[in-house]
C-alpha cells in the first residue's frame, strides 16, 4: 500500500517495507551546500527521499540516483515523475559506479549510507535491512563512487556514525576529497554525538569549518 507525505512544496509516495523518510536524511538535506541548476547525484537513493527534500530548498536541479533495490528505484522514479523534478535512476551498486555513470559530471553527490555491517547493528528485515546493511570495506566504495562522479571542486556530502568518523577521513583523503564541513548532531546536550554531518569537495583546498553542535530532540 502507498502512503504519502509533504516534504515540503513536494509530495513523497512511500510504500511498506521499503526505507521511508528519517530523521539523518532530513538533517543532511539542511545541510549540504546547494546552488541552484545543481546536477546532483543521490547514491543509494532509496525511494527518493534526498532528491525530493533538496528540490525544495533550490530550483532546476537535476536529480540523479543510483539504487541496488529494484523496487526502491521504480518508486524514485515515480516520485520525481509525479513532481515534475528532473533525473534519472540507475539501478546498481556503488562499486558498478564506473560501468553505469560518466565521469566527473556531478557538483554534489550525496548519501545517507547504510550504517551496520552484516550481523551488527539493529537492522530491519527485507528491503529496509538491505539498506541499512554495508559491505565489508565500510565506507571506501562510497567515497571512490563520490569522487569519480565528481567533477574538480563538485561536493561530497554523506552523514555517518561518529565511531566511523576516523574511517572516513582516511578514505576521503585517498580519494582526494578534502573535508570542509562537519556537524555533530546530539538528541540532549548531556549526551554524546550520535551522528555526523559532513561535507568534502573534490581537490578543494585544507580548511574544516567545525559548525556548532546542533540538538535534535
Amino acid at each position: 500500500m502507498l502512503q504519502t507525505e509533504r516534504l515540503g512544496p513536494y509530495l513523497l509516495s512511500q510504500r511498506e517495507g521499503l526505507p521511508k523518510v528519517s530523521r539523518d536524511s532530513l538533517l543532511l538535506a539542511e545541510f549540504v551546500t546547494l546552488h541552484r541548476g545543481d546536477r546532483v547525484l543521490d547514491l543509494g537513493c532509496g525511494v527518493g527521499v534526498l532528491g525530493i527534500c533538496l528540490a525544495g530548498r533550490k530550483p532546476d536541479l537535476t536529480l540523479d540516483g543510483l539504487e541496488l533495490q529494484p523496487e526502491c528505484a521504480v518508486l524514485a522514479r515515480e516520485n520525481l515523475s509525479a513532481n515534475g523534478l528532473s533525473g534519472r535512476i540507475w539501478e546498481g551498486r556503488v562499486e558498478e559506479i564506473r560501468s553505469l555513470i560518466p565521469a566527473g559530471g556531478y557538483d554534489l553527490i550525496l548519501c545517507n549510507p547504510p550504517y551496520f555491517q552484516t550481523g551488527r547493528g539493529a537492522t530491519a528485515a527485507g528491503s529496509r535491512g538491505v539498506a541499512r546493511t554495508i559491505g565489508s570495506e565500510g565506507l571506501a566504495p562510497w567515497c571512490g563512487a563520490a569522487r569519480w562522479g565528481l567533477k574538480n571542486g563538485g561536493r561530497f556530502a554523506l552523514c555517518c556514525r561518529p565511531e566511523t568518523l576516523g574511517e572516513l577521513m582516511v578514505w576521503l583523503s585517498k580519494d582526494g576529497l578534502t573535508p570542509k564541513r562537519m556537524q555533530l548532531i546530539q538528541t540532549a546536550e548531556e549526551k554524546k554525538p550520535n551522528l555526523v554531518l559532513l561535507e568534502a569537495m573534490a581537490q578543494g583546498r585544507p580548511g574544516l569549518e567545525v559548525l556548532p553542535v546542533r540538538i535534535v530532540r
